[in-house]
């Protein structure tokens, strides 16, 4: 059994940045998943990466603005935002193995002036 929690969300003007983390109980050995939904919208994924963090994944939506890295040693996964929009306004859930088997409770993400 693995467990997920998420943090570091918040309300931060267009143009800023957070970092969101994901913590993990349990195995690491996963490939790492961020997913978000927005209001009003399903689920959209935003980006992945491998169980070493050899290999990141992005969504075009995002790709060039977010980077995801991780911590194997922390058993901890993070999403960097950056150059944040409204559009990425969002709760953003951590989710583990290729096939999402495990989720997080998410976390709040506010882009607003």
């Amino acid at each position: 059994q693995v467990q997920l929690v998420e943090s570091g969300g918040g309300l931060v003007q267009p143009g800023g940045s957070l970092r969101l983390s994901c913590a993990s109980s349990g195995s690491t050995f996963y490939y790492m998943n961020w997913v978000r939904q927005s209001p009003g919208k399903g689920l959209e994924w935003v980006s992945g990466i491998g169980s070493d963090g050899s290999g990141t994944d992005y969504a075009d939506s995002v790709k060039g603005r977010f980077t995801v890295s991780r911590d194997n040693a922390k058993n901890t996964v993070f999403l960097h935002l950056n150059s944040l929009k409204s559009e990425d306004t969002a709760l953003y859930y951590c989710a583990a193995a290729t096939t999402f088997d495990y989720w997080g409770q998410g976390t709040q993400v506010t882009v607003s002036s």
